[in-house]
């Protein structure tokens, strides 16, 4: 099995489009308007318009809802990246602090509220962890 994508669901596509192309610095694919893929070596992070909800079932999934996932990237230097995202990311939820388990983290909100965080492995531990992850 592979993980293939996480998808989010959004009333805006365009809008999350543009924003999460900033922050992860690739262009979108995108295969039809209402659906659009983000693809880095490690993932594909899909964006999807609420009205293709429906192919997945009635109440399925409501966009701009999510209060339980965080979606994490790993980088190389967190302290860059929250220089780089300052000027426009609107909702910072942590500056770059570090973790009990060995990341340095920053966590802030989509415009769609979803919560990301850029992480950087920083101990020897957490360098452990990461090693052989793509």
């Amino acid at each position: 099995m592979n993980f293939a994508s996480v998808r989010i669901i959004t009333d805006d596509v365009d809008r999350l489009v543009e924003f999460y192309e900033k922050v992860m610095g690739v262009s979108a694919e995108r295969p039809a308007p209402v659906f659009a893929e983000l693809v880095v070596p490690s993932c594909t992070l899909a964006i999807g318009h609420s009205q293709t909800a429906q192919l997945f079932g009635t109440g399925s999934v409501v966009g701009a809802n999510n209060r339980t996932v965080i979606i994490e990237f790993r980088v190389d230097d967190v302290e860059a990246e929250y220089v780089r995202l300052k000027p426009f990311v609107d909702n910072w939820v942590m500056e770059p602090t570090m973790m009990p388990w060995g990341n340095r983290s920053m966590l802030f909100r989509d415009p769609d509220g979803n919560l990301l965080n850029l992480f950087e492995p920083v101990t020897e531990d957490a360098i452990k962890r990461f090693r052989g992850r793509h």
